[in-house]
């Protein structure tokens, strides 16, 4: 079912400013950056081992991100697991009793395909299950 940790995604108010950590005191390498007009954010990936840090930063007020970061600041905001046949997963999760944010799968950044847990099913933690189609890791 879950294949690994994919990425763990990390609220920031600004790449510019946070990425050095990441890349000069850290020393972990910069994939990429690509922003995703869906979803109101510019994201980071970040390669640490076989799992990426994904750096999230808001375009605008009313992302999901930029209300995260008011509410709670910046930090860690979700936790992603590789999975293979989202679809089934996502009707897996439904029938163990997990409330889905998302019922369909939806485009990511990466071009995966993803679908978020809500975090009052899974003890405060949101969990994205995460399917990268003909794409190693």
């Amino acid at each position: 079912m879950i294949k690994k940790v994919d990425h763990i995604g990390i609220a920031v108010k600004s790449l510019e400013k946070t990425l050095s950590f990441y890349t000069d005191v850290l020393n972990l390498p910069l994939v990429g950056i690509e922003e995703v007009d869906t979803q109101k954010v510019r994201v980071a990936f970040l390669q640490a081992g076989s799992t990426k840090l994904e750096l999230l930063e808001p375009t605008s007020e009313e992302s999901t991100i930029a209300k995260f970061i008011e509410k709670r600041g910046e930090g860690i905001h979700h936790v992603a697991l590789g999975v293979d046949s989202i679809e089934e997963r996502i009707r897996e999760m439904k029938e163990k009793g997990i409330r889905m944010i998302d019922e369909q799968p939806r485009a990511g950044a990466g071009g995966a395909n993803i679908a978020f847990m809500h975090p009052k099913s899974t003890s405060g933690i949101l969990f994205e299950l995460c399917e990268k189609k003909g794409m190693k890791g």
